[in-house]
């Protein structure tokens, strides 16, 4: 392979991994909305150069999570806990269903990664590492979806969680209240290896329903 193609897989994967650390701190509310960012003090952050970064941020602005201002760089939008209540609905309707349908039904080796993820989910939410922790997150909710067959609704649920913004993730870190809202996982899968489809529905229903209360640092009291 020449040079040329082989640098620009470089500043691709470079941009990629820009583009996920951003996404995953401005979800988890550690650039506030409203915040402005601009490429060269990123760049100096991330410790690469400017166009990975450019390229990321402009990806972003497309994806709605930046929106550009003239010389001056990007700024955090900002979406509505109205928006935020939307989301969570359509996210419980087309989640929450299924689980009566997967309860009693999972295969063993999806029952030793589903408990594996649940476990970096406490783990990365107790440390603050909320990279980490949305990325199992995603990978713990899709890969309970994928077991329906249905590939619409996991691309669907996909896209809605990539428009959600959950700021209240970054205070939560400091009680335990997010540990708590973590645990929801492991006692999902409990649930669905016992067979009890309707406790799962309902516990699922509860547990992205927190889209627009606890990870948004509102009170569900």
């Amino acid at each position: 392979m020449s040079p040329e193609p082989m640098r620009l897989l470089e500043v691709q994967s470079l941009r990629e991994q820009v583009e996920r650390t951003l996404s995953s701190r401005i979800v988890a509310g550690e650039f506030a909305p409203g915040a402005v960012l601009t490429v060269p003090t990123l760049a100096a952050e991330f410790g690469v150069s400017a166009t990975p970064v450019r390229e990321a941020m402009l990806n972003l602005a497309r994806r709605g999570f930046l929106s550009p201002i003239r010389n001056r760089g990007f700024r955090v939008t900002e979406i509505s806990l109205d928006e935020l209540r939307e989301l969570g609905e359509v996210r419980a309707l087309l989640e929450a269903p299924p689980m009566r349908r997967l309860a009693g039904n999972l295969p063993d080796a999806t029952v030793a990664r589903l408990e594996e993820l649940a476990a970096e989910i406490v783990a990365a939410g107790r440390e603050g590492r909320f990279e980490d922790y949305l990325e199992a997150d995603t990978a713990f909710h899709l890969t309970l979806l994928e077991l329906t067959g249905n590939r619409h609704l996991v691309r669907l649920v996909s896209e809605l969680r990539q428009q959600t913004r959950l700021v209240g993730l970054v205070n939560l870190a400091e009680s335990d209240a997010l540990v708590a809202s973590s645990l929801e996982h492991t006692e999902l899968v409990r649930l669905l290896v016992a067979g009890d489809g309707v406790a799962a529905e309902d516990l699922m229903r509860r547990h992205v329903g927190h889209v627009a209360g606890l990870w948004s640092g509102q009170d569900e009291g």
